[in-house]
């Protein structure tokens, strides 16, 4: 066996052997269904479920913690646990963070504001003056980040994001397409809030470990099992079971996409 490939296993080996004996990867995340989220007690989501299985194969088990998304990034940069599920690369990030060369799911952001106070929107030249809701922590593109046309006012929760729309206290928010379209439909809001065409930006999430012995070579595990799941009947069941999950929104919407280019 070449050098190289004793490092590695012995890597892998070190890793694995440390959760064999009781010590199960810790992951944090936020609920941000419908990728990820809790109802009635019961953790699931496609990511979720997704995440799980993979690691189901690996033989690794987990301890699942769900916090706000401030603090699943503090916890992983103090230690306080192993991995972070739906997180978006960034080059700061990856100073920290192991990331496995395959992705759990694409995102698109996009903008939703309160029917009773409309606005048209088709470049972000066109927020100047207004206040956009953002959710703290999270990574938006550079153009919409810095700026300084219009104001980002962060809200602790997706869902008081959309209770300050509602009320009028910011113009519009921004989050990801499913995730928003979930929402509304669960807060009763899908007659009250609409969505622009405009996407924002695109991204790819990923589950991530913190940087320590062995977790890299188990990223690239991961990432080898995701990639054969990804291929089998079980795993377009789950894509499937996952498909309509918040797109159903208004017929307008769902037009206006499909006509911009």
């Amino acid at each position: 066996m070449p050098d190289f490939t004793r490092l590695i296993a012995a890597l892998l080996l070190t890793c694995l052997s440390a959760l064999a004996h009781g010590e199960k990867l810790r992951i944090v995340t936020e609920p941000w269904a419908p990728y990820v989220y809790v109802e009635e007690g019961q953790a699931k989501g496609f990511d979720y479920e997704v995440t799980v299985e993979v690691f189901k194969r690996l033989g690794v088990e987990l301890d699942w913690q769900f916090l706000p998304w401030k603090r699943c990034l503090a916890m992983v940069d103090q230690g306080l646990a192993d991995g972070i599920l739906d997180i978006f690369q960034t080059e700061e990030r990856r100073k920290q963070l192991f990331y496995p060369n395959e992705p759990l799911s694409d995102v698109e952001f996009v903008l939703f504001y309160a029917n009773a106070r409309p606005h048209s929107v088709n470049s972000l030249a066109d927020l100047r003056g207004l206040t956009v809701g953002t959710s703290p922590g999270y990574a938006y593109a550079s153009a919409f980040s810095e700026s300084p046309l219009f104001t980002r006012e962060p809200a602790p929760t997706h869902e008081a994001n959309f209770g300050k729309l509602q009320r009028g206290r910011i113009d519009l928010l921004i989050t990801d397409r499913r995730v928003g379209r979930y929402l509304s439909k669960n807060l009763g809001l899908e007659q009250q809030v609409s969505e622009l065409p405009l996407v924002v930006s695109r991204q790819s999430q990923y589950l991530a470990v913190r940087r320590s012995t062995g977790m890299e070579v188990l990223m690239q595990r991961f990432a080898a099992e995701l990639r054969r799941f990804k291929s089998e009947p079980a795993y377009a069941a789950l894509n499937a079971r996952y498909a309509g999950v918040g797109d159903n929104f208004r017929s307008t919407v769902e037009q206006q996409e499909r006509s911009t280019p």
